[in-house]
C-alpha cells in the first residue's frame, strides 16, 4: 500500500509499505492494505512502518498529527 508521511515543509516517507502502526488518539492502531477507510488523531508516540525489503522497520518519533486511511493507502500528517 502506498504511504505518505509528510510535515508541513518536507515528506518524511513516500512510498510502498506492508504496514504501519501508529499511536492513534483512542490507542495504537495497525494499518494493512484495504484498510477501511478512516480519519483520527494521532498522539505522542512512535510511527513504525514495515516496508517489505527493508530487514528492520523504519520508526518515526512524532509530537501529534493526523492519520487519512484509504483503501490504496495512509497519508499521516504532522
Amino acid at each position: 500500500m502506498h504511504i505518505v508521511i509528510a510535515k508541513v515543509d518536507q515528506n518524511l516517507f513516500d512510498g510502498e509499505a506492508e504496514s504501519i502502526t501508529v499511536p492513534a488518539s483512542t490507542g495504537e492502531m495497525t494499518v494493512l492494505p484495504e484498510h477501511m477507510p478512516l480519519i483520527t488523531t494521532l498522539k505522542a508516540g512512535c510511527i513504525t512502518l514495515r516496508v517489505s525489503d527493508e530487514a528492520k522497520p523504519r520508526q518515526f518519533q512524532i509530537k501529534n498529527g493526523v492519520l487519512e486511511v484509504r483503501r490504496d493507502g495512509a497519508t499521516v500528517i504532522l
